[in-house]
Parts: C-alpha cells; sequence; structure tokens
C-alpha cells in the first residue's frame, strides 16, 4: 500500500497529446514559476482553493483535492487495456512536479512496479539531485526553457533560469526521449535576436531539436473565474506563419526547429 498524500486538481483520462498513445495525465497542484501566459493559472497556488464555476456565476467549485498515490492508481488503471493497446501510460503534470517531489516520485515508482509507461511535464525548475532521481523511472518528457537570459527570466517567471538549463541538459545527455520546448510570448522572447541567442544556447549544449509553441489566449477565462488579472489580455495572439522567420535561425544551426 502506498499511502503518501499529494494534492491534484485533476485526473484526465483518454489524453493524445500528453505523451505517446492514450493516456492518462495526473496534475498536480503548486508551481514556483508565475508565467504571466499560463494556460492554467488554477495549478500555481500549491493548496486547494475556490473558483468561480464557469457556467453558474453564483457558485464557487473547489480547485484540488487531496489524494494518497494508491487512490490516484486506482484511478489510472482503469485504462490499462487502452495503455496495452495504444503504447500509452500514465502521464504527470502541473503545475510543476518538483513541487511535490516526493509525491510525484512515489507516484512514478508505483507506476513502473506495475509496468506502465510513464511521461512528465514539467519546467526541469527543480534540484538537480532530485532531477536526476525522479527522471530514472520517467519513460518520455515534456520541458522548456521560457528565457536564455536568467535575470529576463527571473523577472517574468519569478525565478532564474540556471537549474532549468542544467536539467534540461542532463535530460538530453542520459538519451531520454524528450520534447524541448520554447513557448514564443509577445514582448519577451519573439525577436530574432531571441531566436538567434536561443539557438547558440542549443548549439553550445549540443541540443538538436526543439519545439516552438507560439503564444495563445486559451487559459484568459480562467483568470477571471480565479478574481485573478491577466495580464496577457493586450497582446495578440501568434501562430507559426508568423514565426518562419524565427524557426529558420534554428536551421541555419542544424537544430530540427517545428511547430
Amino acid at each position: 500500500m502506498r499511502q503518501e498524500k499529494g494534492i491534484v486538481f485533476n485526473i484526465q483520462h483518454f489524453s493524445i497529446h500528453d505523451g505517446p498513445g492514450i493516456r492518462t495525465t495526473v496534475f498536480l497542484k503548486g508551481c514556483p514559476l508565475r508565467c504571466p501566459w499560463c494556460s492554467n493559472p488554477e495549478s500555481q497556488k500549491a493548496s486547494i482553493e475556490t473558483m468561480q464555476d464557469a457556467t453558474n456565476p453564483n457558485l464557487e467549485t473547489l480547485v484540488g483535492e487531496v489524494k494518497t498515490v494508491d487512490e490516484i492508481m486506482d484511478e489510472v488503471l482503469k485504462d490499462w487495456d487502452f495503455y496495452e493497446e495504444s503504447g500509452g501510460g500514465m502521464t504527470l503534470s502541473g503545475g510543476e512536479i518538483f513541487a511535490q517531489f516526493d509525491f510525484a516520485l512515489a507516484l512514478l515508482k508505483r507506476a513502473k512496479e506495475l509496468g506502465l509507461h510513464t511521461a512528465i511535464e514539467t519546467t526541469a525548475f527543480a534540484k538537480h539531485e532530485q532531477f536526476v532521481t525522479l527522471i530514472e523511472y520517467v519513460d518520455f518528457i515534456y520541458t522548456d526553457l521560457k528565457h536564455y537570459n536568467s535575470l529576463k527570466h527571473k523577472r517574468v517567471t519569478h525565478v532564474k533560469n540556471e537549474q532549468i538549463i542544467q536539467n534540461i541538459h542532463y535530460a538530453f545527455k542520459t538519451g531520454k526521449e524528450i520534447v524541448l520546448r520554447i513557448p514564443v510570448i509577445p514582448n519577451f522572447n519573439n525577436s530574432l535576436e531571441d531566436a538567434r541567442a536561443f539557438s547558440e544556447l542549443f548549439d553550445e549544449l549540443d541540443i538538436r531539436q526543439v519545439q516552438l509553441l507560439p503564444f495563445h489566449q486559451f487559459g484568459e477565462n480562467k483568470y477571471k473565474l480565479l478574481g485573478r488579472t491577466y495580464e496577457m489580455a493586450d497582446e495578440q495572439a501568434l501562430h507559426p506563419e508568423d514565426l518562419l522567420d524565427y524557426q529558420a535561425i534554428f536551421q541555419e544551426k542544424n537544430i530540427h526547429c517545428y511547430f
């Protein structure tokens, strides 16, 4: 029996964009970053909170629930047959999973004991020793780098990027299956000069692939429901066709850059 407890805010079945095959994605609450474009602002606080109901403004719903490893794995294993047929499994997302390191590690260990394929979505903002320990139990990693400059990274996200870069570099060196992304954000990291600096950093680290995520405003309504200000309201969404010159700069350095 695994009775370690953590706070989750969603368990999503039949996910097809969170790793190979059909997956169950477990969303952990809490994140040390405060990215103003975050599409899951309800994931940021590490505690249970209230949120206005999306369909009835007179009602509030609780965001977050304390669950044990066993309770979560019971839910995940309901879709075992789909995992076997599709090559899927369990994905841990957030929030930031390293904000609940012990709980995330216990979940991943249990999943591997049961023979499940495991994936994580992480900012890679974690103590390096914890990152090394946890990814031993991970088959597939989604991560991102929001800015190459540590001071600019901290000014907007509230954390520096040295640990993030160290962990991302380590993940590539270990040969893990990994998707590295850049969320391309207006007035933050979307200039061609930014693309050159990113590409030079990746070339130095021998990172040969990156996915671009053009800025969108899909999470805007959640800020209203949480009673928070959405700082990106006046920014226009970006589309792949807006970033072709940006993409080309990576390709010039033989870095596979895709959307």
